[in-house]
């Protein structure tokens, strides 16, 4: 049984002590898409390299009903050139802003995609039905909140709330899991370009999603894809025009490397986005507000809790 993660452990402290001068070597490795390593298990209790040191997860909770077709539980692995989208290419009013105000980064979204999306709640003649019944229907928010424009890095790492940062795309980014702890790009059914809504109606993605480029220009980098809670930024797989992947990151799924930052290049810390688990932020690396997780989320749903009565694990789950 998972219990509740604490800080003060020798293990987390040594790794916080390594991250920041993590510049290492890339192996220029292009994952096989057809076997992606699946996540399911992979949840710490400190920073480790490509797992996720998850705040919460809640085992109880909903999710895709059945195991999709495309994955290979005996092996550990799934194809995500077989699995199956929701259908539909619904358009949205997009709203999207981002300024820069002294040392704080605003953010103003509506957190609809300028992308189509899939129809939801998923219909029950949708061959995704048969595998996730998500009965969620996307809706418009008034989201407003700031991060740090100058992020720094913490004194030691944190572990990964359920929400875990914005896109460019004017949307939330979810940590790797789905609510009961399982890897959710490989289990849940998203639309062509992974994303679905949660209970309250926040559509968002739990890795990069495809509707957003991560070619590298012509400086062989990719380019910035998004923000994460802490202020750092996220990117693209590519460096020098090799692929990066999880073996190339550090506890946190980041690295400290030469990035274009505010329209300049300096070497700094930034999380990056890769096709293998856990995708984009696998702990946080600098400090942030977890009040801007419930401006993003809006309130909590409401939850039959444990036989008994007493809060869920973890101190209630995180969103779908």
């Amino acid at each position: 049984m998972l219990r509740h993660i604490r800080y003060g452990m020798l293990s987390v402290i040594l790794t916080a002590l390594l991250i920041p001068a993590y510049v290492g070597p890339v192996q220029a490795r292009e994952v096989d898409m057809r076997k992606l390593p699946l996540g399911d298990g992979k949840i710490s209790h400190g920073p480790k390299a490509g797992w996720i040191w998850a705040c919460r997860v809640d085992p109880r909770a909903g999710g895709a009903h059945r195991v999709g077709p495309w994955i290979d539980e005996k092996a550990g692995t799934y194809d995500m050139t077989e699995k199956i989208a929701v259908r539909g290419a619904v358009m949205w009013p997009h709203k999207f802003n981002v300024t820069v105000k002294g040392d704080r980064r605003v953010f103003s979204t509506n957190d609809l995609p300028a992308h189509p999306t899939g129809r939801f709640p998923i219909a029950c003649n949708d061959p995704a039905y048969k595998i996730d019944r998500n009965p969620n229907s996307i809706r418009s928010h008034n989201i407003k909140f700031d991060l740090p424009a100058h992020p720094k890095l913490a004194a030691r790492p944190s572990c990964a709330p359920g929400t875990v940062g914005i896109l460019l795309t004017g949307v939330a980014l979810f940590n790797a899991l789905d609510a009961p702890g399982r890897d959710a790009v490989a289990h849940e059914t998203q639309d062509s370009c992974r994303g679905h809504p949660q209970e309250s109606g926040v559509y968002h993605y739990h890795s990069l999603t495809n509707c957003i480029s991560d070619k590298p220009g012509p400086d062989g980098n990719s380019r910035l894809v998004g923000y994460a809670l802490d202020g750092f930024g996220i990117y693209g797989r590519y460096e020098n025009g090799k692929p990066l992947s999880t073996a190339d990151l550090d506890a946190c799924h980041g690295r400290t490397s030469v990035i274009e930052w505010d329209g300049k290049k300096v070497e700094m810390y930034h999380y990056v986005a890769t096709p293998d688990f856990p995708y984009t932020v696998g702990c946080m690396r600098g400090s942030y507000d977890r009040s801007v997780i419930r401006k993003i989320n809006g309130p909590p749903p409401r939850r039959r809790g444990p036989p008994g009565g007493g809060p869920p694990p973890f101190g209630g789950p995180p969103p779908r």
